[in-house]
């Protein structure tokens, strides 16, 4: 699940970044209007977290650009509480407005309840073969049987399903896995990729992740 955080006070985004990687979100930071601008112009979201208070413009200017655009759900968190400030929001768009601070675990639960509903894309449940990915919930299981995945080998797993008998770049991969500013070691996705074969071979899984030398990985259905 890709999430942009856009937040101009760097030590509360950082806490908010933190947390939402702990709950399996791949989480992109932006501090001002350009960034998340920018952001949103070179990468697919899921989710967005909008303060509005930001140093080059308004949140809510923002909010309504990509509402214009058909955008992805967004939630705004900001420290304007006023009942007008929290109308203004949620007219102009908003899936849901917080009040600063907030517990982590309450926002990553309205995270999770947005992507939950009904027209949301990222809102399914994933198959291939016996395998299947609940999206929202960060859930998977092979024939019913829950797999014990780290949030890499998840967000992994996703990424190939939605892909399945297509090959899924390095490139690709390491964009739904990593932060973008994060430093990626040359190995980092081969041993996510290996986790997680390991463990669809230990449950049965009737998929196969095929190595396309100097490409990427392709997850396909095996035969019976």
């Amino acid at each position: 699940m890709r999430t942009l955080l856009v937040e101009d006070h760097p030590a509360l985004a950082e806490a908010i970044a933190g947390g939402l990687a702990r709950a399996g979100f791949a989480t992109d930071l932006a501090g001002s209007v350009a960034e998340a601008r920018e952001a949103v112009d070179t990468t697919q979201y899921d989710l967005t977290i909008l303060d509005l208070g930001l140093p080059d413009g308004s949140g809510l200017d923002l909010l309504k650009e990509w509402q214009d655009r058909g955008a992805f759900p967004t939630i705004i968190l900001t420290a304007r509480g006023a009942l007008g400030d929290r109308i203004a929001g949620l007219d102009s768009g908003a899936d849901d407005y917080i009040v600063k601070p907030v517990e982590i675990p309450e926002l990553v639960a309205r995270c999770r309840a947005i992507l939950r509903r009904p027209g949301n894309r990222a809102s399914v449940v994933l198959s291939a073969g016996c395998v299947r990915v609940d999206t929202a919930s960060r859930e998977a299981h092979c024939n019913d049987v829950a797999l014990n995945l780290g949030r890499r080998e998840l967000s992994l797993l996703e990424v190939l399903i939605r892909r399945q008998n297509r090959v899924a770049p390095r490139t690709a991969l390491v964009e739904a896995l990593y932060d973008r500013d994060m430093e990626v070691t040359p190995n980092a996705v081969d041993a996510a990729v290996s986790r997680l074969r390991r463990a669809l071979v230990d449950a049965g899984a009737n998929v196969t992740l095929k190595t396309i030398r100097g490409v990427g990985w392709m997850l396909t259905v095996t035969e019976e």
